[in-house]
Parts: C-alpha cells; sequence; structure tokens
C-alpha cells in the first residue's frame, strides 16, 4: 500500500500522458495559447516566457507603404506565407481605407501559398491560390520560384516571423523584383519578467525543454540572456539538459549559428513540433527496474509502475545522481554536491526522507550503513562499476 506524496503533492493517473512530469518552456508570443495548450493535452507544465512583442499592424508604417506600392502596381507573384498574417494584413488596410485595392491587386497576383493555413485565408478572402507546395516548407516554395524562372518578375513576399534574407536574397539574385510585406514588427517585449524567470528555469535545470516558434523569438531569447550576463549560462544549459525544439529549420538559425543543438520536425506546424518534443523527451527519460517496480524519472516526477509522482526539487535532483549510477552506493558528500553548494550537512537524509515519502516505498533507496544511499536496482538491471 502507498502513502500520499508530501507537502500537498498529488498523484496524478495510472496512465501517464506523454509529457507528464515535463516542464516545458514557450517563447512564442504569437500563438502562444495553441502551443501551450497541445502541451498541456499532452500532460506538460508550460511555463511562458514571450520574447517578443508584436506592434500593432495598422500602426506600422513600413506596411502601409508596401501595400500603396503594391496597389499601384501589382505584383506578378505574390507569396502568402502565414494565414493569419495575411488576414491581419487585409484588415490594416480596410482602416487605411485600401481594402477592396488591396485584393483586388491580389487577385491579379499569382498566388503562391506557403501552407494550408495560408490556403484557407486566401480562399475566405476569395482568392484561389494557384500553387502550394505539400511539404509546407518556404524552402519548396522558392525551390518552385526558381524552377519556373523569376528574371524580370516582381514578386511580393508577405514576411512571416523574421525577414527571410535568404529567401528574399535568392530571388534577386535570379532577377527578380522583390517586395516585402511586413506584416508583423517585432520587438522586445515590454515586461521582461516572464522571458527573465523562462531564462533563470533553463540555466537551473527547471525545465526540460524550450520551444521556439520563429527566428526572432530565438534570437530574443539568446539576445536577451546575452544581455543579462547569463548568455554563457544559458548556451551550457541549451548544451546539456535543456532540449531546444524549433519549428523549423528557419526558426533554428540564430541557435544553430551558435552551434547549439536543436530539433525540428519535418513539417513545420506546431502540432509535429508537439510530437516531436515528446518523442525527444521520452527518449531522454531513464527507466529503472528497481525492487521489482518500474520507475521511469521525467523531469519533475516520477512514474512508478505507471503512476506519475510529482517530486520537489531535492528529491529530483537526489534520485537523479543516484540513476546516474543505479545500484552503486554513493556517499553523502557525493550526493551532496548534487543537492547544491547551499544545502547544508543534513540535506541528504532529509533529501532521501521526502524521497521515500513520495515514492511509498522505502525498499527502492536503500541505506548501506557508514557509506550513503544506493537505489535498489534488480540484477538483471546492473550497468557499469556498480557495487553490492
Amino acid at each position: 500500500m502507498t502513502t500520499a506524496a508530501p507537502e500537498g503533492a498529488a498523484r496524478l493517473t495510472a496512465s501517464p500522458a506523454p509529457l507528464a512530469g515535463f516542464t516545458v518552456g514557450v517563447t512564442a508570443a504569437h500563438r502562444a495559447e495553441e502551443l501551450s495548450v497541445l502541451l498541456r493535452r499532452r500532460g506538460a507544465e508550460v511555463l511562458h516566457g514571450p520574447a517578443l512583442r508584436i506592434a500593432p499592424l495598422d500602426d506600422d508604417r513600413r506596411l502601409e507603404l508596401a501595400t500603396r506600392e503594391l496597389v499601384a502596381r501589382p505584383a506578378d507573384v505574390t507569396v502568402v506565407t502565414s494565414g493569419v498574417g495575411l488576414r491581419g494584413w487585409i484588415e490594416a488596410c480596410e482602416t487605411w481605407g485600401l481594402g477592396e485595392q488591396l485584393v483586388a491587386a491580389l487577385r491579379s497576383s499569382r498566388l503562391l501559398a506557403r501552407g494550408s493555413k495560408a490556403t484557407g485565408a486566401l480562399r475566405a478572402a476569395g482568392l484561389p491560390e494557384a500553387w502550394s507546395p505539400p511539404s509546407e516548407s518556404s524552402d519548396e516554395v522558392l525551390q518552385h520560384l526558381l524552377a519556373r524562372g523569376v528574371a524580370g518578375s516582381r514578386i511580393a513576399v508577405q514576411l512571416h516571423n523574421g525577414t527571410l534574407p535568404e529567401f528574399r536574397a535568392a530571388l534577386r539574385a535570379a532577377g527578380a523584383d522583390v517586395v516585402a510585406v511586413p506584416v508583423y514588427r517585432c520587438g522586445a517585449p515590454l515586461d521582461t519578467g516572464p522571458l527573465d524567470r523562462l531564462i533563470d528555469a533553463a540555466v537551473g535545470g527547471e525545465v526540460d525543454a524550450v520551444t521556439f516558434t520563429s527566428a526572432p523569438a530565438a534570437a530574443g531569447v539568446l539576445d536577451r540572456a546575452d544581455g543579462t550576463g547569463r548568455g554563457a549560462d544559458l548556451e551550457r544549459a541549451l548544451r546539456g539538459p535543456v532540449l531546444a525544439v524549433s519549428v523549423g529549420r528557419v526558426t533554428a538559425g540564430p541557435l544553430t549559428s551558435r552551434g547549439l543543438p536543436t530539433v525540428w520536425p519535418e513539417r513545420g506546424r506546431i502540432g509535429a513540433q508537439v510530437r516531436l518534443l515528446s518523442e525527444e523527451l521520452a527518449g531522454r527519460a531513464t527507466t529503472l527496474t528497481a525492487a521489482g517496480r518500474t520507475l521511469q524519472l521525467r523531469g519533475s516526477a516520477v512514474v512508478l509502475d505507471g503512476e506519475v509522482i510529482p517530486l520537489h526539487p531535492g528529491p529530483v535532483r537526489l534520485l537523479r545522481e543516484l540513476a546516474r549510477q543505479p545500484g552503486r552506493v554513493r556517499g553523502r558528500e557525493e550526493l551532496l554536491s548534487a543537492l547544491g553548494s547551499r544545502s547544508g550537512p543534513h540535506a541528504v537524509d532529509t533529501a532521501v526522507m521526502r524521497l521515500r515519502s513520495a515514492l511509498g516505498d522505502a525498499r527502492l533507496v536503500q541505506t548501506v550503513v557508514k557509506r550513503g544511499y544506493r537505489l535498489a536496482v534488480d540484477h538483471t538491471a546492473r550497468t557499469g562499476e556498480e557495487e553490492w
């Protein structure tokens, strides 16, 4: 019979969700709620720290000037990269008295939709797309244009979550006249507190993964960390225990340019991003058999025989340290260093007591008199240089 977890920590479910026990950082400003909902549905705790602030479109002089230029001289081809961006563009034009002129200019252009949401927004506006890539990738749109030939063509590119510099440069190099349509104006968030808390959590190992849905957001996180003296610590965390998951290759650019590891799905959609994140974190989870029971370490929790048990930070760090060499006796001094430099001399014993209480089975962590503690892994689970 098991006992309740201490200090109000409740047991969750006997059928754990894929991300139960993991904490995921969300850096998005746009579509942050949609991404957070998808993560929570899979059981994750979400820590939101927006790295950007998106200014209202109807205040953007650059967008108005680009629109008037296209109304006066429509593009031969228009690349629509975002459904929400297209809708916002049309709505902003209506406040300037340009809504009907913009739709007319777009109707006279060959419309390429990067993905299904862009396609849907075009059709909703009565503007059928001429082509859309199966991959929903900007790279495939670019290859399609270059294969058809763009020399002498006027091409409007609706920018989305970044400036697409390589995309536009390739078109210009091939002889196109490119008109950039900046449907977002991004800046630093007015309140940097949530972002600072997310950076601190990543540095402190309190999040298991951080998601990035745009290149400016990825750059914004790194810039904020650099500007507050935590850049090196954040890079160390992203090279170690914290998984960086980007929505696509372009989004990953600011990270990969610094040599930071990141993964992204084949399809640049947040649903695919969440699935990939789930797979990657599952692959990182440590699973052991101890005292005849199956124990899996997940972020801030342990799954014991299929039941998710939340743990407090001290017991989590202790359990992870014991699991690094399962079955081996670990001395108090060794374990004390894992709990942090501020821990007192009795911190290890206290953490062991709290861990046993949370797990409800004292057999899992054994005391070896005058030597320390060990995980009671089964004989068949022995690995490495374990002591018995």
